[in-house]
């Protein structure tokens, strides 16, 4: 393996060694303290641009299961096509795995995807690091190689263009038909509801999360108008970066809150901040945000208190609510904000992942709350018709 070193842009330098595909990369350094779930980690969009650090020291040692795709076009242990994070760093990668669903090493599967990896690196210091000094701009360079100096930018950057589907992409909830259904979200079957999705970078398991629920989703690309569609409810997805390069999708939501009859929305991660820009709040970034498995959120207004996985740098001020929306959630640790709703009509987000995967599923109950909003909302308009 070939000695490296990751520059961070203060001037802090770690040495290691690649293990992974064999190319200088650069990107932002974030950390993720999860024990398990680097394969989902990988795989989801929300890392684009980013360089994963890994707190957890032994990684590698349950390989990584044979890429398969669903009889509705959804890779089956994946959260997307391919890795989305453009490395990943770790202090003890093992060579050797063992697990009865994987078929391949990490390090195999990041070479098949070109994807950088190093090893050996103090990542607790790493941490702290970025805990003291906030995330930063870092380089994986080549010890052999030091004149070959790659570049990136991630401030100001439309990650979620880069990302999302390009075209409408429909799933019909008879189509899936997984054998082992989650115990948490039985299969139900087909009601005949659509649910429009906007594609900011999503992860495989929010649409499973909706085809369990019985419901047919309309995927469409992130600035796509989807008020001329005929749907039943609205789902904001997760994506990766600065939600305040995301303009044209913030006004395409901002006409669906106006529009009547009134149709229910829920959001994810950067769902719950596009919708909170449409109804006029301000987003900052966090100092080094939530990447984990253990983040613990309260129910505003109750003594409830969830274990949530979560992967974001930018959060909601929420002083800067309009009076008809509240705070839904917030983080129990810095009291940032973790989801919104909506006063009197059916429109809430959350800022956490209730789909998990990888991670606990305790607030998966959000899609079932979503989609009796659905299916009461559709009751109503029907009535008002007749």
């Amino acid at each position: 393996m070939r000695k490296v070193t990751l520059v961070l842009s203060d001037g802090t330098r770690f040495h290691g060694t690649s293990f992974g595909y064999e190319a200088p990369v650069a990107g932002e350094v974030v950390f993720n303290t999860a024990m398990t779930g680097y394969p989902e980690s990988l795989t989801d969009p929300s890392y684009a641009g980013q360089l994963m650090t890994l707190t957890y020291p032994l990684v590698g040692n349950y390989g990584v299961p044979g890429f398969s795709v669903e009889d509705n076009g959804l890779a089956t242990f994946m959260e997307s096509d391919k890795i989305y994070a453009r490395a990943i760093i770790v202090s003890d990668y093992s060579e050797e795995y063992s697990h009865w669903n994987a078929k391949e090493s990490l390090a195999e599967w990041l070479k098949r995807e070109h994807v950088p990896g190093i090893t050996g690196i103090d990542t607790r210091q790493l941490t702290k690091v970025l805990r003291e000094h906030g995330v930063m701009m870092g380089k994986i360079l080549f010890d052999d190689e030091p004149d070959n100096i790659p570049e990136a930018s991630y401030e100001g950057v439309n990650f979620v263009e880069q990302v999302s589907c390009k075209e409408i992409v429909e799933y019909k909830a008879a189509e899936y038909t997984a054998a082992d259904a989650d115990h948490l979200a039985p299969l139900r079957k087909p009601n005949g509801k659509k649910v429009v999705l906007v594609d900011c970078g999503v992860k495989n398991n929010i649409i499973r999360c909706l085809l369990r629920r019985g419901v047919d989703v309309i995927r469409v690309p992130w600035d796509y108008d989807f008020n001329t569609l005929e749907f039943d409810g609205l789902f904001l997805a997760n994506g990766p970066g600065d939600p305040d390069t995301c303009s044209v999708a913030v006004e395409n939501i901002r006409k669906f809150l106006a529009t009547t009859p009134i149709k229910p929305c829920m959001g994810i991660c950067m769902g719950n901040q596009l919708l909170s820009k449409a109804a006029g709040a301000t987003i900052y970034k966090l100092k080094y945000g939530h990447r984990s498995h253990n983040q613990p959120v309260r129910m505003v207004g109750t003594d409830k208190c969830f274990i949530t996985s979560q992967n974001h740098g930018y959060a909601v001020k929420t002083d800067t609510l309009s009076n008809d929306w509240e705070p839904y959630f917030i983080n129990m640790n810095d009291g940032s904000n973790e989801g919104i709703r909506h006063k009197t009509n059916p429109w809430f987000s959350a800022q956490f992942h209730p789909e998990a995967c990888s991670g606990p599923v305790d607030t998966e109950f959000l899609f079932d709350d979503f989609l009796k909003l659905v299916t009461s909302y559709k009751l109503r308009a029907t009535s008002d018709k007749r």
